[in-house]
């Protein structure tokens, strides 16, 4: 594995030797083929290309109606997968890993490809393809043409044939995935009706919406990747009580008690990470591995695979965490401080979301996702996050990758949503999850830093 890293995370002798050549080549004046730069490795050109389809796509999960916060983490991992394979990774590809998709296109090993321009017809085709005028309107729809067409014309003078060919290919990858994408069950999953359990302890629609439940069936999900979710189950949440000497009751005391005296950086923390309204929390852990390519200088290689690598620890992580939470329909706090201690006027600081409580998504989804960024990138800090400065909220700014899962995981206490201990067990269940998806791409390796 460690000849995986150093491919994606160095520049080795045979490249820089490659590159030199190429400047004295152009610095004696001498005249390249047109067809010549289509010989290049991804690992030799910019991540521009995925740059920009980061950023729309970020836009595109702000404005797109119809889908659930969690639900963004369809698009995150399948359109990074669709980026990944369309450079032709070859010995580091991981279709034999993705779970029921086989006979992913192949290369022409004869034939040069321009690996940029793959990639940018590929997130194209598959964007158009999973976004519809259901959910997106007209302006979004038409700035993926645009984009794909103002990328495009920046290849003027790369070989036509080549670039066809690699356009071709994109697209036949893109198609693929997308088709596997609906395979996974969301679709059926989503439709099916749901009615809660009621009793003693078990969740119910919250004010002040009283919102139908999110994501019943999601954990029914198929995997990208078999045996993600092995050990990501937890085991019953603390028992339920009404009694002021339980344990329950002083578990949710707790959050009752600091949503009184809330400072201004505990509030700052929750709307950081509230994700909606806004790009979702998929989205927001998408810009922030957008930030860290960038903070990085990674080339196309490594910026494709971090992207698909962390959008399938976040897909991952939400079918384990939404699978548990309707294992056990915990109640609320705000449910159980207007019943059961009386303050029937009482609201979280954000709006309560409408799914179950134990354990904390954000926990489980941070935490995934903190381990795919670890893995691609090692401990980068310090990285500010600029997510919300369109919002004007102040960028947050930590060392480790894991310190933004803790960070995300313990702002909804703040919020006054979860429970301190289905904090703690999100964010130990993301792990899990995260690591299985590593392991399960490359088994031999100690990615982790």
């Amino acid at each position: 594995m460690k000849k995986m890293i150093d491919w994606l995370q160095e520049w080795s002798a045979e490249k820089m030797l490659f590159v030199l050549l190429i400047t004295i080549t152009g610095m004696t004046g001498c005249r390249k083929d047109p067809g010549f730069r289509q010989d290049f490795p991804p690992s030799l050109y910019s991540s521009d290309v995925i740059d920009k389809w980061m950023t729309l796509e970020a836009r595109i999960y702000k404005d797109a109606t119809g889908i659930g916060n969690g639900a963004f983490a369809r698009p995150f991992a399948y359109s990074g997968i669709s980026a990944y394979e369309s450079i032709d990774p070859g010995s580091f590809s991981w279709k034999n890993k993705y779970n029921g998709l086989s006979g992913l296109p192949e290369t022409d090993k004869f034939k040069k490809y321009h690996w940029p321009s793959s990639v940018n017809a590929s997130l194209a085709e598959f964007n158009r393809s999973f976004f519809t005028t259901s959910n997106l309107n007209a302006t979004d729809l038409a700035a993926i043409d645009s984009l794909e067409n103002a990328i495009y014309s920046t290849f003027d003078g790369e070989n036509t044939e080549t670039l066809n060919r690699s356009v071709a290919f994109g697209k036949s990858i893109a198609d693929a995935v997308f088709a596997w994408s609906l395979t996974d069950s969301y679709i059926q999953n989503n439709a099916l009706p749901y009615t809660p359990p009621v009793g003693p302890g078990l969740w119910a629609p919250t004010p002040p919406a009283f919102a139908a439940a999110s994501g019943p069936f999601w954990g029914n999900d198929r995997r990208i990747i078999a045996g993600s979710g092995e050990n990501s189950q937890p085991g019953p949440p603390t028992t339920f009580s009404e009694d002021p000497s339980s344990d329950f009751y002083k578990m949710v005391n707790d959050l009752y008690q600091a949503s009184k005296v809330l400072t201004t950086d505990q509030k700052n923390q929750a709307l950081f990470w509230r994700d909606v309204p806004g790009v979702s929390t998929p989205g927001h852990w998408m810009s922030i591995t957008r930030q860290a390519i960038l903070q990085s200088h990674s080339r196309l290689d490594k910026a494709a695979m971090a992207y698909a690598l962390v959008g399938i620890c976040v897909n991952e992580a939400v079918i384990s965490v939404f699978k548990a939470k309707y294992v056990y329909n915990l109640i609320r706090p705000v449910t159980y401080i207007r019943r059961v201690f009386g303050d029937t006027a009482w609201l979280s600081f954000i709006a309560t979301p409408a799914h179950p409580e134990y354990p904390a998504a954000h926990g489980v989804v941070s935490a995934s996702a903190a381990e795919g960024l670890t893995a691609a990138f090692g401990n980068i800090g310090p990285l500010t996050d600029h997510t919300w400065d369109y919002l004007g909220f102040p960028a947050r700014t930590f060392n480790t990758f894991r310190e933004f899962a803790r960070d995300a995981g313990d702002s909804r206490f703040y919020g006054g949503i979860h429970y301190r201990p289905s904090i703690e067990t999100g964010l130990r269940l993301g792990k899990i999850v995260g690591d299985n998806v590593i392991n399960s791409l490359s088994p031999n390796a100690d990615w982790r830093k």
